[in-house]
């Protein structure tokens, strides 16, 4: 999907590492703003297409488009929607081409302010009043969403909860539905007025990446609409019809995320009263699930979660759920050549996002140790086995 005019796949198959990672931020930052039915114009696209090429910086990307709507003499119905369409892919752009990222209710906040920069006065700032919205998944029904009075409180409790959570132990599966579950939670507080979903999906893509997953963006950018009903679905219940609250559909969106699966994400799937033909969802990598209009030669899924390299697998058993120093870790490798060490097994380790610094934000802390990252613990417990 090019949104009519930029060739992702182009970009990202030429493997020009700046310009693959510049395109996937652009990627989802144009996919994702279908969750409110907005479309980019052409002169975004142009912009992005001149800093994916390196002609100009993602800060002159967003100066650009800013300049255009306050010159802009021509206006026509759609301009409202278009201008934030535009000034919020631009925003998202420059917070996927940085690693920085913040787990805090402050840090949620601000990747709010950071996409609605220009676009929202009430950019960062929690919604002050109790909302209800019509779903058309649920007929017009609407997800009851958190007391705007316990907003900050039922942040600060799912992420402390979620920091505590210890994955030691859990299958791929398990470790998959508890994020989806996870992110759930975190979206039905829904703390923020207006672009709540594009947010939690921005804060989804940077967490998951602090843990070592490298995210698909291409899902985000392809089913940011199913992405937002199946988060709908996970919190709707209403026991008079017979419904109860089902995850189902957000854990295979993660599981096409995380682990590489082939689920067919589509809305009418999602629908609380689906027709026939839609009441069973297929995973395309099974052909005897497989609606006839698909092709049932779909290739071996690889596994995302695991790796040949024997000396990251060693690394990921010898820390296991410790957190060990770099001469700890020359100790139990029986290597007293600290370069080495890093070259061999720590640098690569970190590169497949299998193992992190306890303290990021210092490389040269004078306590410093390495830890496994969810990933590395997802691989560590396929180990063990």
């Amino acid at each position: 999907m090019d949104n009519g005019y930029l060739n992702f796949d182009e970009y990202i198959r030429q493997g020009e590492p700046q310009k693959r990672e510049r395109a996937e931020a652009w990627r989802v930052a144009i996919g994702l703003q279908a969750v409110d039915g907005l479309k980019t114009s052409e002169y975004l696209q142009e912009a992005a297409r001149r800093n994916i090429e390196g002609e100009i910086s993602i800060d002159e990307a967003r100066e650009l488009v800013k300049q255009y709507y306050i010159t802009k003499t021509a206006h026509d119905e759609d301009d409202a929607d278009r201008e934030e369409a535009d000034k919020v892919s631009s925003n998202i752009a420059k917070l996927l081409q940085t690693d920085a990222f913040t787990y805090s209710v402050a840090g949620l906040s601000a990747i709010h302010r950071a996409i609605f920069d220009g676009v929202f006065k009430h950019a960062g700032r929690f919604r002050d009043y109790d909302i209800s919205k019509k779903e058309w998944v649920l007929e017009g029904d609407s997800v009851l969403y958190g007391r705007w009075q316990d907003l900050r409180m039922a942040i600060e409790y799912d992420l402390e909860q979620e920091r505590q959570f210890d994955y030691t132990a859990l299958t791929k599966k398990q470790m998959v539905e508890h994020l989806a579950n996870f992110i759930s939670g975190l979206w039905q507080i829904h703390p923020f007025a207006e672009g709540n979903t594009r947010t939690i999906a921005i804060f989804t893509i940077k967490y998951l990446r602090s843990q070592g997953f490298r995210v698909n963006n291409e899902l985000f950018e392809l089913n940011s609409w199913y992405f937002r009903n199946a988060l709908v679905r996970a919190n709707y219940r209403n026991l008079e019809k017979g419904i109860n609250y089902n995850s189902e559909y957000l854990i295979r969106f993660f599981a096409n995320l995380l682990l590489g699966e082939k689920w067919d994400l589509r809305n009418r799937y999602l629908h609380i009263h689906p027709t026939g033909e839609w009441r069973m969802q297929p995973n395309l990598a099974t052909p005897e699930q497989v609606p006839h209009k698909y092709p049932t030669s779909t290739p071996q899924v690889p596994d995302k979660l695991h790796t040949d390299n024997l000396n990251i697998q060693k690394l990921v058993q010898i820390v296991g759920n410790t957190e060990l120093s770099v001469k700890e870790i020359m100790e139990c490798i029986g290597l007293k050549d600290r370069k080495n060490v890093l070259n061999l097994y720590l640098n690569p380790a970190i590169a497949e996002g299998y193992v992190c610094l306890l303290y990021p934000d210092k490389p040269r802390h004078p306590r410093q140790k390495y830890q496994l990252t969810m990933k590395g613990l997802a691989l560590y417990n396929e180990l063990k086995k």
